[in-house]
């Protein structure tokens, strides 16, 4: 049984943190009060980025930070939209996914055939020969950065003046600006904060999650960390346990052979979306809790007058 769990649960932590760096940043941007429903868009669009610098022959590091330039680059593009024309946010995030996706799928023609050398990952001197120290600490780094930032974001939420401002600015943005909060700039930066994460946790798939371009890579990631965020009651910790459910969903279905299950890989690659599905279901039984936990003014058009 050990040499099955294992893998599994270090498959699972694996497949968690895309959706914990992308759910992070949707987190903190629907926490000032703005929903960005254009994260898949945004990491497609980090995960070509990533791959193309990485071909290029640069350091993984380097192509990490072009893929937070690219996700910058298309979150300040829809803010533009919905922040400074207060073009409705729903519209702005879909037609955001359609571009991301068209861009990557024309750059990445380019990468056929290529492939990139996976981020490596830690080897304690001693750790490997425990099963624990095998899931814990066996990882590549950008495994612990997305947990690390999870932490930060809490802090920063919670223990801080800034992430007070930046809640009461999503609960309230009218009384916000008349206590002499820039309702609007701190909003840009919660969007582009949202568009950077999402760049990062693209480029965590083409650079440790796969070594081979795959035209939508990202698979509806983009998608289950926008119902990632309204699960964890926007909590940041909540965020990452639920991430890591639906990482274990995901790598179960690699797993279901060994116990004998045949079934076809058609339903076994379904069983994260089906498990998104049941999670929406859920949520909708108990409106009042969603009420209660979203922000009040989550993607309500917000106008400064000058």
């Amino acid at each position: 049984m050990e040499h099955l769990l294992v893998p599994l649960l270090s498959g699972m932590l694996v497949a968690a943190t895309p959706l914990i760096l992308a759910g992070l940043g949707e987190l903190v941007t629907e926490r000032s009060g703005v929903l960005n429903l254009g994260v898949e868009g945004m990491m497609l669009a980090g995960a070509v980025t990533a791959f193309g610098v990485a071909v290029a022959g640069f350091p993984a590091w380097v192509a990490a930070l072009a893929a937070v330039a690219s996700g910058l680059t298309a979150a300040a593009l829809f803010a533009l939209l919905a922040l400074g024309l207060a073009v409705n946010q729903y519209a702005a995030g879909l037609a955001l996914t359609i571009l991301g996706s068209g861009v990557a799928a024309l750059t990445g023609r380019h990468f056929a055939g290529s492939t990139v050398s996976l981020i490596p990952r830690l080897h304690l001197a001693g750790a490997s020969s425990l099963p624990l120290g095998q899931v814990l600490l066996g990882q590549d780094p950008m495994v612990y950065l997305a947990l690390l930032l999870a932490g930060l974001v809490w802090w920063f939420l919670y223990r801080t003046r800034a992430g007070l401002v930046v809640r009461a600015v999503g609960e309230d943005p009218h009384a916000a600006l008349a206590i002499g909060y820039p309702v609007l700039r701190i909003r840009w930066f919660a969007t582009l904060f949202g568009g950077g994460m999402a760049g990062l946790g693209g480029a965590y798939l083409s650079l440790a999650y796969t070594p081979l371009w795959v035209e939508d890579m990202t698979a509806g990631r983009g998608w289950i960390s926008l119902v990632l965020v309204v699960f964890a009651g926007w909590r940041p910790w909540r965020l990452v346990f639920g991430a890591w459910l639906f990482g274990g969903v995901t790598v179960a279905q690699l797993f279901v052979q060994t116990f004998g299950l045949r079934l076809p890989s058609e339903v076994l690659s379904a069983l994260p979306y089906v498990a998104t599905i049941v999670v929406l279901v859920a949520m909708s039984r108990n409106p009042a809790s969603l009420r209660i936990n979203a922000p009040v003014s989550l993607a309500q058009p917000f106008m400064q007058e000058h």
